[in-house]
């Protein structure tokens, strides 16, 4: 690599001094009252089903809007769907390609979609069927540019996605037309998560180190919150609508306020050594949920204590899904399996 020249260093000074300015803003305004002490313990969670099918890596999972069916995705090229509280598969859906990265569940449980190193977005109909017996293939978009990392059903006839390209697309289901094609992030988008009661707003998480806010309304990101060190790789709004947890490879998972355009706490695993992979947020918004690569999913009263850990699984967590009615979480593990716990 050449050297920088004197123009780029002093750029690169300047751009320091102003990051380091915002900082010393932000902190001045910051409560820092110390909450700790009010953390509570919650209920004992444990596994209620272990869900065995798959034959290689489970690389997602997500819960349809009814809380009991949800999707898992693997690198043996199949979709499983399941059922969450008898254990059985309702539908096996063979991929063209095995490099699933995610799968995702309308809220009607009517359509699964699915995408990953394909660089492309598959979307099923699980209410009919092609003359194999398996779920028909509704339309398949093309036109990424990187693969497919993210998506959510917005309603049954459209859905946004979140690719490595470092866009984020608005996609009609029945003709896979794109609506929106938007740039905003520096680097591959990693996650996304849409706002509570709202079908226009969404957060994303990308390896450029932030997270950022997105109105279908409005052309292009309307909020920018940094702070990581390191690549974002998950993204889940609060219920309370106006904040949002991630978790990043800096070991970190962050609750950040989108009013206050801030970091408002922090939360670490006991084991300093574990790095996060997905998160989510129980129903009451109490409790932050983490999963890791520690095989563990790492629990915390929102207020900052650490209140315990979910251990089951044998290898890497890869994502979490929360369960709509909010009683059970969904986990999928390069062990092969997914496990649902009861909360």
């Amino acid at each position: 690599m050449p050297k920088d020249d004197e123009e780029t260093i002093n750029f690169r000074a300047e751009l320091a001094n102003l990051a380091k300015a915002i900082r010393e803003k932000t902190d001045a305004v910051r409560d820092n009252a110390d909450l700790g002490n009010v953390g509570q313990k919650p209920g004992k969670a444990s596994t209620k089903k272990l869900l065995k099918g798959h034959i290689n890596k489970v690389t997602c999972v997500h819960f349809s809007g009814d809380s009991r069916h949800c999707v898992s995705g693997s690198l043996d090229g199949k979709l499983i769907v399941w059922d969450c509280w008898t254990g059985n598969k309702m539908q096996v859906i063979p991929l063209r390609s095995a490099w699933v990265m995610t799968a995702v569940f309308s809220e009607s449980g009517n359509m699964v979609a699915c995408g990953g190193m394909d660089n492309q977005l598959t979307i099923y109909d699980l209410n009919n069927r092609d003359t194999s017996g398996a779920a028909k293939m509704l339309v398949e978009v093309l036109g990424y540019e990187g693969f497919l990392s993210s998506a959510r059903f917005l309603d049954d006839k459209s859905l946004v996605t979140g690719s490595g390209d470092m866009k984020v697309m608005h996609i009609e289901v029945e003709t896979g037309k794109k609506l929106l094609d938007m740039q905003g992030h520096n680097g591959d988008v990693a996650a996304l998560s849409l706002r509570p009661n709202d079908s226009n707003t969404f957060v994303t998480g990308s390896v450029d180190r932030t997270a950022r806010l997105w109105d279908l309304r409005t052309p292009g990101c309307t909020q920018t919150l940094w702070g990581h060190e390191a690549d974002v790789n998950s993204v889940s709004f609060h219920s309370s609508s106006v904040t949002f947890v991630t978790c990043s490879e800096d070991k970190t998972v962050r609750l950040w306020d989108v009013r206050s355009d801030q970091e408002v706490c922090q939360y670490k695993a006991n084991t300093p050594s574990s790095s996060f992979t997905s998160v989510g947020v129980s129903n009451s918004g109490r409790i932050i949920l983490g999963s890791s690569d520690d095989s563990t999913v790492h629990m915390w009263d929102v207020v900052g204590t650490h209140t315990g850990s979910l251990s089951g699984h044998d290898n890497r967590i890869t994502q979490l899904s929360v369960a709509p009615g909010g009683f059970a979480v969904a986990t999928s593990s390069w062990d092969n399996n997914v496990r649902i716990w009861g909360l």
